[in-house]
């Protein structure tokens, strides 16, 4: 398994510029792309950066590394309904306002899965907290400042850190004490 390192210590990725990443013993090309852009691909869900006033709602399956919580469509779910739904069932809270930040492709290149684009939105979600009940595939929950999301979200050590520093970037967080951009 990679290293693990801080996203906030992660540069953000560029606009459509595939980076390397590793993820389910796969090498994906991911890239990120405006919301403006969707590119063409299997829609593959929605994850949202969740804000409850200016704390940040995170999510682990371990209860060691936190991440921002999403998940795959439901039936014909729009991108909306999805983020809302997996807000609901893997955070415990309701979504009260969103707003898209973008999208990632991520093509395999090698493994099982071989030639599989898809396509992942992500979103700024404003939400009101619910009594942590977990009762899905999330044990762990975590509200911390917003301005320690790049010292709180851990990825793996390759493009995928990029992306979800670009998808802090993009939600108005800083990284590490710094404004975003900087």
């Amino acid at each position: 398994m990679p290293d693990l390192i801080a996203v906030g210590r992660a540069e953000p990725a560029p606009v459509a510029v595939p980076l390397a990443a590793r993820g389910n013993h796969q090498d994906w090309l991911v890239s990120w792309h405006p919301p403006a852009d969707r590119p063409v691909g299997r829609a593959h869900g929605a994850s949202g950066v969740c804000l409850d006033g200016t704390d940040l709602v995170l999510v682990s399956h371990e209860g060691e590394h936190f991440g921002l919580p999403g998940g795959r469509q439901e039936g014909d779910e729009t991108d909306l309904e999805t983020l809302c739904r997996e807000m609901r069932e893997e955070a415990c809270v309701r979504v009260t306002e969103a707003r898209l930040l973008g999208h990632t492709r991520s093509e395999c290149v090698a493994g099982r899965e071989l030639g599989v684009v898809l396509v992942r939105s992500f979103w700024r979600a404003e939400v009101l907290l619910d009594p942590w009940e977990p009762r899905f595939e999330v044990p762990h929950r975590r509200v911390v400042p917003s301005a320690a999301a790049g010292d709180e979200v851990w990825d793996v050590a390759d493009g995928s850190a990029r992306i979800i520093a670009r998808v802090l970037r993009e939600a108005g967080l800083t990284r590490c004490g710094r404004s975003p951009g900087r």
